[in-house]
């Protein structure tokens, strides 16, 4: 399972000082976790994280190679407000089935199951959250979700990852301006992949690069594409790439 590293937000301030940084409504909190990012002024990502209610706190789930970086734009950012971020010993757990009463639902999508913040590190993890990621077309940390990314082009308006309504963010203007003035011509897609390709290999079609393969579970995999260019006859290596339908 990735590492994670859970930060407890607390002080007066703090609910209104994540609204001017995060991608998502903090209000939607109310209704449980909110999956949300912090961007460049120039709208690229920086990191992905999760935003917990807590009982007197706010509780940010981030993956750990990410965790000192965050915490140190966090406290660029707040200045004279009145926030204390601390690191917690808490341990994320993930399952499948019944969301637990100290849970809460993945609001990414409903196929991948709920989390929860507990004390003791989690026993046992045998799920294989790659191949539901592939399925669904999440993107993770690291491997689709890096520094040059848009989080248009990853998806995140249909992970519920970005509010248009909440007013502004650092990086807001450039992510507004992509949702409504322009077409999005490159981004993540789910592709069938027959044959040997790992990720990293460039996707190919007439000759042209197009995209990169990047997380694979069995037959199918997720790609970064320009959409423009992509169809039938598209290659990585020595595997033929088609678009999942």
């Amino acid at each position: 399972m990735t590492q994670r590293t859970i930060f407890s937000l607390t002080g007066p301030d703090t609910q209104h000082f994540l609204q001017g940084l995060v991608t998502n409504d903090i209000e939607r909190l109310q209704d449980g976790l909110v999956y949300a990012a912090i961007l460049t002024p120039q709208g690229k990502y920086l990191a992905d994280f999760f935003l917990v209610p807590a009982d007197d706190s706010i509780l940010l789930d981030v993956d750990t190679s990410l965790a000192t970086g965050l915490m140190t734009r966090l406290n660029m950012y707040k200045l004279r407000a009145d926030v204390t971020i601390s690191e917690t010993g808490l341990h994320l757990h993930r399952g499948l089935d019944a969301v637990p009463a100290d849970g809460f639902a993945d609001p990414r999508h409903p196929e991948l199951g709920w989390r929860a913040y507990r004390d003791t590190p989690q026993d046992t993890d045998t799920t294989d959250w790659d191949a539901l990621r592939v399925a669904h077309c999440v993107p993770e940390t690291g491997i689709e979700l890096t520094p040059d990314t848009y989080i248009l082009e990853a998806g995140f308006e249909r992970l519920h990852g970005v509010d248009f309504r909440k007013g502004c963010y650092v990086g807001q203007e450039v992510t507004a301006r992509m949702k409504h003035k322009t077409e999005l011509r490159k981004g993540l897609a789910v592709v069938n992949v027959s044959g040997e390709a790992t990720a990293g290999t460039p996707i190919q079609r007439n000759d042209r690069d197009i995209g990169t393969l990047l997380t694979r579970s069995g037959d199918k995999a997720i790609a970064y594409l320009r959409f423009d260019r992509a169809g039938d006859d598209m290659t990585a290596g020595s595997a033929t790439v088609q678009l999942a339908e």
